[in-house]
Parts: C-alpha cells; structure tokens; sequence
C-alpha cells in the first residue's frame, strides 16, 4: 500500500480524486492551502485511490496521510 503525505501544515482545500480512481504519477491529488496560497500535492508513485484519509477543510501536518494507493 502507497502513501501520499502532506509536504507541508495546511489545510485541506480540495480533493481532486476519489475512491477507485486511477492515479498516475505526478497527478494532483489534494490541493493545500497555507499562507493562502494553494499548493497542489502530486502523486510520487501510481495505483488506485483505496482509502481517502481526509476531508476538505480539514488540518493538516506536515506528514499527513492524506490518500492511500493500493
């Protein structure tokens, strides 16, 4: 199973896949907010949404799961 982490502390602005969906690397898969500006966090590996471990506007730290490959 492949993780896809938080890069940085943030807030969870938007989730650009769902569960089942194909990621390829270097999709955006969550976009970040933090010192409002909006960063996009990318696949580094590819697979399929298995788990989606946080909601939008939730909090983040740096490390985060944030959605799970299988």
């Amino acid at each position: 199973m492949k993780k896809i982490v938080s890069p940085m502390a943030g807030t969870v602005w938007k989730i650009t896949k769902a569960m089942g969906d194909r990621v390829e690397y270097g999709d955006t898969v969550v976009i970040l907010e933090s010192m409002k500006m909006e960063i996009p966090v990318e696949a580094d590996s590819q697979g399929t949404v298995s788990k989606i471990v946080v909601a939008e506007g939730e909090v983040v730290d740096l490390d985060t799961v944030l959605i799970e490959l299988s």
